[in-house]
C-alpha cells in the first residue's frame, strides 16, 4: 500500500508516534465543502491511495502528518446519523466500523442554527469531535460569522474556521486532530440536554445494555451504553439486534416517540448554541422560526395546504373544463372523420375512437389540469425551502401510519388528483413508506371523485349526506392507515433533516423542473390509459358490458343492494371515476327506452350514498394504476388494486344495511 507525505508546520512535541494509523472521518451535511476538506487534508494535488480492510463505500485516503500515519475518511454528506436508507445509513454504518479516533464536523457557518444537529448528534454517540466552521469567508462577507470561542466553550469542543478551498484553518484543524486523538483538547462535553423523562428512559435503557455486557451483548462501534441506549430509542436496528433489545419486550410502543422528542431537543439546543455563538438572524431565519413552531407553524401550514388544495381543485377544474370543451370542439371531430375514414364507422372504429379519441383527452384532461398545475405548485414550494418546515411539524401525526411528515403534502395533494400524489411518495424514505403513502393517496377522494359525491350526493340526497360520506371515507382512510402500519413489515422512517433557509424561487428552475415531472407523467400513463380506453371499448362496443352484468348481479344487486346499471358504470370509472356518475344516466336511459332521467327517480338515498362511498374507494382509475405500477411495482400495484375493490365491497355493503332504514 503506497502512502503520501503530507507537509507540515509547526509541529508540536505533543503529537502522537505510535505506528497505529489515526482514524479521522469527515461529517458534515451536504454542500458544506466536506469534500473540499477532505482533499485540503490529504493533499489535492497528491496521489493518495485507498486503505486496505476498507469495507464501507465512505471515501477513504491514507496519508501522513508528522510522520505519523493517519486515515481520512470522507463520510457520505448527511443531515443526520439516524436514517433507515441512503447516506444517513451509510453514515452511521462507516462511523461503527471504522471506529474513528476523531470526527471532524464540518459545519456552513453561514448557517450554523442548521448545521450543529449532526455535531450534537456525534457528541450524543460518545465520539471525539472537532467542528470545522467552513465557508467562514462567506459568513464574514454576510456580517454573520459566529463567536468561534464562545461555541467551543459551549460545546466542549475545538472549533477551527476554516475556507477549505484555499486552505485557510487547514493547519490550524491538523494541529486539533492530532491534539485530540492524542486526549487532550476536550473540555467537558455534555451532549443535548434532554427532558427529564426522556432522560430517565435512557438511562433504563443504557442500564438494560450496560447489565448485558457480561452476557457478550456488546453495542458495534464501541458505543458506550448511554450512546447506545439513544441510539436505540431513535431507531437503529443494527444496534437494538446487537444489545439484544429487538424482542424481549423490553421496549415498548411509547419508545417510538422519544426519537421525535430526542430530535426537537437536539434542534432546541442547536437554536440555542447559535444564539450564544451571537448570530445575526436573517429573514430567512425568522420565518424558519415562524413555521416551524407549533403555533405559528401549524396555522401556516394549513395555510398553504388549503391554497394547494383549492388552486388544484378550483384552477384544475376550470382547465379540465376548458380542455374539454375545446376538445370536443375543434379536435374531437377531425379525429372521429380520421378515424372512420380509416376503420370505418363499425364496431372496430368506434373502439380505435375509444383510445385515439377518449384516450387521448382522458390523459390531457387529467395531466394538464391536474397533474402540470400540482407540479409546478410543488416545485415551486420546494423552492421556497417550505417543504421541510410542513414535514417537521406533521411528523408526529404522520408515525401514526407508519409515514413521517414529507408524506403530508403528497396526501393533501391527493385531494386534486391521485397521480401527482403517488408520483410525489418517491420522496419518502424507503419502500413501506411510499407502498403506505400510495394505497391512502388512492383513497383520499379526487377531485373526480369529489364531483360524483356532489353531483350525486349533495346534489340529490342532500348536503348532509354528503358530508356523511366523506366522514365514512375519512375513516376509512384512517383505518386503513393503521392498519397497514400495523401489517406491513419493515422499519418505521425518522424524520431527520437540514431546516433549509428560506428564499426566493428562481422561475426559470420551477419551470424547468416541472416539465421534466410533467413529460415523465406523460410519457409513461398515456399508453396504458389508451389501451385501457381501448378495452373498455371492446366491452362496450361488443356488447360484452350487458353480460358482464349478469355475473356482478349478485355483488351490486345482492349484496350493494344498487341498481344493475349502477354497477355497469363502476366498470368503466376505470377511466374516469366522474365518468360514472354520466354513465349512471346514460345507461338508465336505455334501460327506459331512451328517457332522461333523474338518479332520484330510480335510486334512493341509501343507494346514492353508497354508489358514491364504493365508486370512491374501489380500483384506483387507469392513470393512477399507471403511475403505481411504475412507483410501487405491478405486484403491489395488483395487491392494492384488488385490496380497495375488497374494501368498497365491505364498507358499501354495510352502508347500505345502516342507511337502509332512512330510504
Amino acid at each position: 500500500m503506497s502512502t503520501t507525505v503530507h507537509p507540515r508546520q509547526n509541529e508540536t512535541a505533543d503529537a502522537p508516534q505510535t505506528d497505529r494509523p489515526v482514524v479521522v472521518c469527515l461529517a458534515g451535511n451536504p454542500n458544506v465543502g466536506k469534500s473540499s476538506l477532505f482533499n485540503a487534508l490529504t493533499g489535492e494535488s497528491r496521489e493518495t491511495a485507498h486503505c486496505a480492510g476498507v469495507t464501507v463505500e465512505a471515501c477513504s485516503a491514507c496519508t501522513r502528518w508528522r510522520e505519523r500515519p493517519l486515515e481520512i475518511v470522507d463520510l457520505p454528506g448527511s443531515y443526520a446519523l439516524d436514517g433507515l436508507s441512503g447516506d444517513q445509513l451509510e453514515a452511521r454504518r462507516a462511523l461503527l466500523e471504522r471506529r474513528p479516533d476523531v470526527v471532524v464536523a464540518v459545519v456552513d457557518a453561514t448557517n450554523l442554527a442548521r448545521s450543529l444537529y449532526l455535531p450534537l448528534q456525534l457528541l450524543d454517540l460518545g465520539y471525539r469531535v472537532i467542528v470545522a466552521l467552513n465557508l467562514s469567508d462567506e459568513a464574514r462577507r454576510r456580517g454573520r460569522m459566529p463567536d468561534v470561542e464562545a461555541l467551543s466553550r459551549d460545546l466542549g469542543v475545538p472549533v477551527v474556521a476554516t475556507v477549505a478551498p484555499r486552505g485557510v484553518g487547514v493547519a490550524e484543524l491538523e494541529d486539533a486532530i492530532l491534539q485530540v486523538a492524542a486526549g487532550g483538547g476536550l473540555g467537558e462535553t455534555l451532549g443535548t440536554p434532554l427532558p427529564p423523562a426522556v432522560e430517565q428512559r435512557v438511562e433504563e435503557v443504557a442500564l438494560r445494555i450496560a447489565a448485558r455486557s457480561d452476557a457478550g451483548l456488546l453495542p458495534p462501534g464501541d458505543l458506550n451504553p448511554r450512546a447506545a441506549a439513544l441510539a436505540v430509542l431513535e431507531g437503529d436496528a443494527d444496534v437494538t439486534r446487537a444489545v439484544g433489545l429487538s424482542d424481549d419486550g423490553f421496549l415498548t410502543h411509547a419508545d417510538e416517540a422519544l426519537a421525535l422528542e430526542i430530535s426537537r431537543a437536539r434542534h432546541t439546543e442547536t437554536k440555542a448554541l447559535a444564539a450564544a455563538a451571537k448570530m445575526n438572524g436573517s429573514p430567512a431565519d425568522r420565518w424558519w422560526h415562524l413555521t416551524t413552531a407549533p403555533r405559528t407553524g401549524i396555522p401556516i401550514m394549513i395555510a398553504v395546504i388549503a391554497g394547494i388544495f383549492a388552486t388544484l381543485f378550483i384552477v384544475g377544474d376550470l382547465l379540465s373544463q376548458v380542455l374539454e370543451a375545446a376538445w370536443a370542439a375543434w379536435i374531437s371531430p377531425l379525429v372521429t372523420s380520421a378515424v372512420t375514414g380509416i376503420f370505418g364507422e363499425g364496431p372496430l372504429g368506434k373502439i380505435v375512437l375509444w383510445g385515439v379519441d377518449g384516450g387521448i383527452i382522458a390523459t390531457l384532461a387529467v395531466g394538464i389540469p391536474y397533474i402540470l398545475t400540482f407540479y409546478f405548485i410543488l416545485a415551486f414550494v420546494e423552492d421556497t425551502g417550505y417543504m421541510n418546515a410542513a414535514a417537521f411539524l406533521s411528523d408526529r401525526i404522520m408515525h401514526r401510519f407508519g409515514l413521517h411528515g414529507r408524506a403530508v403534502i403528497p396526501l393533501i395533494a391527493a385531494g386534486g388528483c391521485n397521480v401527482p400524489a403517488i408520483i410525489a411518495t418517491r420522496s419518502l424514505g424507503n419502500t413501506r413508506e411510499r407502498t403506505i403513502a400510495a394505497v391512502l393517496a388512492t383513497l383520499v377522494p379526487c377531485s373526480a371523485r369529489t364531483a360524483v359525491i356532489i353531483g350525486a350526493v349533495a346534489g340529490v340526497a342532500g348536503w348532509q349526506y354528503a358530508i356523511l360520506t366523506y366522514a365514512v371515507l375519512t375513516v376509512v382512510i384512517i383505518l386503513a392507515g393503521l392498519g397497514l402500519n400495523r401489517f406491513i413489515p419493515g422499519d418505521k422512517g425518522i424524520l431527520i433533516m437540514e431546516m433549509f433557509p428560506f428564499r426566493r424561487p428562481v422561475l426559470r428552475q420551477v419551470a424547468r423542473k416541472t416539465w421534466m415531472r410533467f413529460r415523465e407523467f406523460v410519457w409513461d400513463a398515456a399508453p396504458i390509459i389508451v389501451l385501457g380506453s381501448m378495452a373498455l371499448g371492446v366491452l362496450y362496443e361488443m356488447g360484452w358490458i350487458w353480460r358482464l352484468g349478469v355475473v356482478l348481479g349478485p355483488i351490486v344487486e345482492g349484496w350493494l343492494m344498487l341498481p344493475m346499471v349502477a354497477g355497469l358504470t363502476l366498470v368503466f370509472a376505470v377511466l374516469r371515476k366522474e365518468l360514472a356518475l354520466q354513465l349512471l344516466l346514460v345507461f338508465a336511459a336505455m334501460e327506459a327506452g331512451g328517457a332522461v332521467m333523474n338518479i332520484a327517480s330510480f335510486m334512493t338515498t341509501s343507494q346514492i350514498v353508497t354508489y358514491a362511498i364504493v365508486n370512491a374507494i374501489y380500483i384506483p382509475c387507469v392513470a393512477t394504476i399507471a403511475v403505481l405500477g411504475r412507483e410501487v411495482g405491478w405486484r403491489r400495484t395488483a395487491y392494492i388494486s384488488a385490496g380497495t375493490i375488497v374494501l368498497a365491497l365491505i364498507v358499501g355493503g354495510i352502508i347500505a344495511r345502516v342507511l337502509l332504514p332512512f330510504s
